[in-house]
């Protein structure tokens, strides 16, 4: 599992048209599964987003987690985080989890981080065409891989 973590000040994702999820402060999570990502791995990497000190303390240090914050997540699939362009100029995507074993993972991954926050998360939608808009707050950009 890869994914790219923004703090941002707001986000939003649309489908044609049609906002599917829109927060305010917190962050916004970018989700690429792997066909051997598993629940020790959603668990893992849902309590480490949460508990990821990014945000800033009362000294502007960062030292805060969303959920210290009271923030919120917005969650993206993404299945080219886990493109392979090491080869040639056209990316190769194998090294991601097919929709049948994706979809799953990523409905888990959002019920666990929804558990762990107390709160909805709001989503893209999995397999559309998206897009993304946010305001990026620091900027402040993470990769984390499990």
């Amino acid at each position: 599992m890869r994914v790219v973590v923004q703090r941002v000040r707001e986000a939003r994702v649309t489908v044609e048209g049609r906002l599917t999820g829109e927060i305010g402060p917190g962050l916004l999570v970018l989700a690429g599964f792997a066909p051997t990502d598993s629940a020790p791995t959603l668990d893992w990497m849902a309590r480490k987003l949460i508990q990821l000190r990014i945000f800033a303390d009362d000294e502007g240090k960062m030292n805060r987690s969303v959920q210290d914050v009271g923030g919120q997540v917005l969650v993206v699939s993404q299945f080219t985080l886990l493109a392979d362009a090491s080869k040639g100029t056209r990316p190769s995507y194998v090294g991601a989890a097919p929709p049948a074993v994706a979809v799953p993972l990523y409905e888990q991954f959002v019920q666990l981080l929804t558990t762990l926050l107390g709160q909805p998360v709001p989503t893209g939608e999995f397999g559309a065409d998206m897009q993304v808009a946010l305001v990026n707050d620091g900027p402040v950009t993470i990769v984390l891989e499990r």
